[in-house]
């Protein structure tokens, strides 16, 4: 399979990528299950893809957890090595394309007292809904990667 058609069966076709990237196989190997598998539990049980109730949670503490996904993906690339490149070919561009935005914008505006004003507080949460959309697909695609059934939308049934 051609990582066009891989990234076309997500609809994640949004992602600004060079066009030899997509005419490559997309092959992977254990080590990219592995990868994938790690941060595929990461980001199933984090704010990253499970709702944040109008009448709960936190703002700040729900940017530092989406924040976290960055040092986290970087573990889980030097733990699993240079033999995971399929796998470190999507994070890049989900981290650097669609999370590094979110928190760029908000962990400024943090610092600028954004939270204690209820419609930044509503800003925040209705961009944050709009990223979980995006990160809820790539775990899906983890999963896939990962050769595991997906449980993404576990979390919202019960």
């Amino acid at each position: 399979m051609k990582w066009r058609k891989w990234l076309e069966q997500w609809d994640m076709t949004s992602l600004k990528v060079k066009m030899p990237f997509l005419e490559m196989e997309w092959k992977p190997q254990d080590e990219d299950k592995t990868a994938a598998w790690e941060l595929y539990v990461e980001l199933l049980t984090r704010i990253t893809t499970q709702s944040l109730d109008h009448a709960h949670g936190d703002e700040k503490t729900a940017l530092d957890s989406v924040y976290s996904i960055f040092p986290t993906t970087r573990d889980v690339m030097k733990r699993n090595g240079r033999h995971c490149i399929e796998f470190t070919k999507i994070a890049v561009l989900i981290l650097n394309q669609k999370v590094r935005p979110f928190t760029a914008k908000w962990h400024r505006l943090a610092s600028e007292e954004a939270f204690s004003d209820q419609e930044k507080c509503a800003e925040f949460r209705q961009e944050l809904i709009q990223l979980q959309n995006i990160l809820k697909i790539y775990t899906q695609m983890l999963a896939d990667m990962a050769g595991v059934e997906d449980l993404t939308e576990l979390g919202d049934i019960i």
